[in-house]
């Protein structure tokens, strides 16, 4: 027999090394280079439809409009805001990776998927961490429809890829892929080697049976996925479940999807009896005391296809250190600094011996630059200790300038604004709408100044 190949792979990155090295030289982390071995490659054993020399098989070459897409109907969750994830439904053959903190409810959400689609659909849930008596006694105690789900206690990926050509199940549930493993991998359960090697496998069978695959992830402790990062190349839709321990709301957020649009948002509440979807987010984040505070101001945001209206607090007081703090809560650190900059620069305020907090009420991780104009209003309201109007809402993106540059969806941005009531917009001057929207004044702006003037 001849000697196995070992490779040394950076579990974050997915570079490869000859040999071990404490600091992964391409993306600059520490201790993530692991040993990989290489399995050996059997020869395949010719087929009907291997012709001519071997290794050589017959395939069919043709154009994408002779494709057939009518064989591959998407079929619903269940779960509206599931859906909207994984951009309208889940889609046969598609391998899909669901991750999140311990407790956030990926294997809740998922054993109440797989009950309502074993009702109308063949269906397999895989189960490695626990037992079949403990999945039954969670479906039990949520109230879950029990008599058609097939389930399987099993951790060998070539074990479970039999069973399933047998069963044919149009979806399966893999949970978790850590605890996967494969009997040509001379690697513990966990390790780079299985999960690279168990999530390959699990993807072919997906392509080649049409059986859409959930595998569930296990989260770092800085949040991203865990194992290689080759592991979210190899799938089509990656999805992160988070939500905070002491809040009962949980958002299902896609990172990657073939079949949607990324950065796809849904909100799920967690209950006595499972998760239970949320259809207006809006309406629970904006639950707001009957007196405004100042520092206290609604923004809106766009979270995949769709409008949110979230709350954005800040806290401006003098400081007793030496050097002031700057704290954000789903907010980025940077933008914060550099808006602060820009507020001195341009707005003639000084805040360089105050303390800076700044909170996103609800858990809401906001990632993109139309919230830069709500950020410094919120500010200046807490600075000047002055409480805006309850029914404004502001959003925007501010430059190095001082100038209020447009964001994409303006129009609908407003017209969600308006629904849940409010009655004044700032706004930069290319989103203001060439047609009166009914019941709200709306205010476009050019430069800080003018945001400042306008507000104050």
């Amino acid at each position: 027999m001849g000697k196995k190949k070992t490779a040394f792979v950076c579990s974050d990155c997915g570079a490869e090394f000859a040999r071990w090295q404490g600091q992964c030289s391409e993306c600059k982390a520490w201790n993530t280079v692991t040993e990989f071995r290489v399995p050996s490659v059997k020869a395949a054993p010719r087929s009907a439809s291997m012709t001519g020399y071997a290794g050589v098989v017959e395939a069919k070459i043709q154009t994408l409009d002779e494709v057939n897409l009518e064989s591959l109907p998407r079929f619903s969750t269940g779960f509206k805001e599931f859906d909207r994830v994984l951009g309208g439904g889940a889609v046969p053959g598609s391998a899909i990776l669901i991750g999140g903190e311990p407790g956030a409810g990926k294997s809740t959400l998922l054993l109440q998927t797989m009950c309502l689609l074993a009702q109308s659909m063949p269906t397999l849930y895989v189960t490695g961490e626990e037992s079949l008596q403990q999945v039954a006694m969670r479906a039990k105690r949520l109230g879950l429809p029990t008599d058609k789900l097939k389930t399987l206690a099993e951790t060998n990926v070539e074990t479970i890829c039999q069973l399933a050509l047998r069963e044919k199940p149009s979806i399966m549930v893999i949970d978790s892929i850590q605890v996967m493993h494969m009997t040509d991998v001379q690697s513990a359960p966990g390790s780079v080697s299985q999960v690279r090697e168990s999530a390959a496998y699990l993807t072919r069978f997906a392509k080649q049976n049409q059986v859409a695959i959930v595998m569930v992830g296990h989260v770092t402790k800085d949040g991203t996925l865990a194992g290689p990062k080759v592991l979210e190349h190899c799938i089509d839709c990656s999805i992160l479940l988070e939500g905070s321990s002491d809040s009962r709301f949980r958002t299902l957020r896609g990172n990657k999807n073939r079949f949607g649009a990324v950065n796809e948002l849904g909100v799920f509440a967690m209950t006595g009896q499972g998760l239970k979807e949320v259809s207006n987010p809006s309406a629970i984040f904006l639950n707001r005391g009957e007196e405004q505070t100042p520092g206290s101001l609604v923004m809106v945001i766009w979270e995949g296809t769709r409008p949110l209206l979230v709350e954005v607090q800040a806290l401006v007081d003098y400081s007793q250190l030496a050097n002031p703090r700057r704290v954000t809560v789903g907010l980025e650190q940077n933008r914060l600094a550099m808006l602060l900059a820009v507020l001195h620069r341009h707005g003639g305020l000084q805040v360089a011996d105050q303390d800076v907090f700044v909170n996103v009420v609800g858990g809401v991780k906001v990632n993109e630059t139309s919230a830069d104009l709500a950020l410094i209003t919120a500010l200046v309201s807490s600075f000047k200790n002055y409480a805006l109007d309850k029914q404004l809402v502001v959003f925007g993106e501010v430059g190095l300038g001082g100038e209020i540059r447009p964001v994409p969806s303006g129009q609908e941005r407003l017209r969600e604004a308006a629904k849940h009531g409010f009655k004044r917009a700032i706004v930069p001057v290319a989103n203001k709408p060439k047609e009166v929207i009914e019941g709200m004044e709306v205010i476009g702006v050019s430069s800080l100044n003018d945001a400042l003037q306008a507000l104050f």
